[in-house]
């Protein structure tokens, strides 16, 4: 069984993004979080959207998905596992997106894993279910795991790790 990870990341918006559209781009989606309109959003912040996550990346212009990518890579050296990069906004590809190349490529089983640690966070408790619901409306039959909530000992051994290494140092 050919399985695949996800891994679900928040992105960020690259630091030359144009100025004035990354400003109306917020003030759009701030609005229509206050008051969400009919039928989806506006086509102009759909553009914005659409424009951002299109932006040409690299380590300088967006540190985050440059860590993002590393981090893939490690993820994918240390399970033994491909690893698919998604992201929740301001990068492509999309999660949408890349539950439908893990599809494409034969995957028999998703698992999806996100380094949100704690809860209640609007990510992990909201938007990755969404798209993983979507994703699993658009290829039924396909299991989709989410490794999600991270048990809190584990976090703390996670981290009580890091601190006792950096404590000995």
């Amino acid at each position: 069984m050919k399985t695949v990870v996800v891994l679900a990341m928040h992105g960020a918006p690259p630091r030359d993004f144009p100025r004035e559209e990354m400003q109306e781009y917020f003030q759009l989606q701030a609005r229509e979080h206050e008051r969400p309109p009919a039928g989806g959003h506006s086509p102009r912040l759909k553009e914005l959207e659409a424009k951002m996550r299109a932006f040409p990346r690299n380590e300088t212009n967006d540190p985050f998905w440059q860590g993002s990518r590393e981090l893939a890579a490690a993820l994918e050296k240390a399970s033994g596992l491909p690893v698919l990069l998604g992201f929740n906004e301001f990068c492509a590809p999309s999660l949408d997106e890349i539950f439908d190349r893990a599809a494409a490529q034969g995957a028999k089983k998703i698992v999806v894993v996100t380094p949100m640690m704690t809860r209640g966070g609007e990510h992990a408790e909201g938007d990755i279910p969404a798209a993983i619901g979507r994703a699993r409306q658009r290829h039924p039959g396909l299991p989709i795991l989410y490794a999600w909530p991270l048990d809190t000992a584990d976090v703390a051994g996670f981290l009580a790790k890091i601190i006792k290494k950096l404590a000995a140092e």
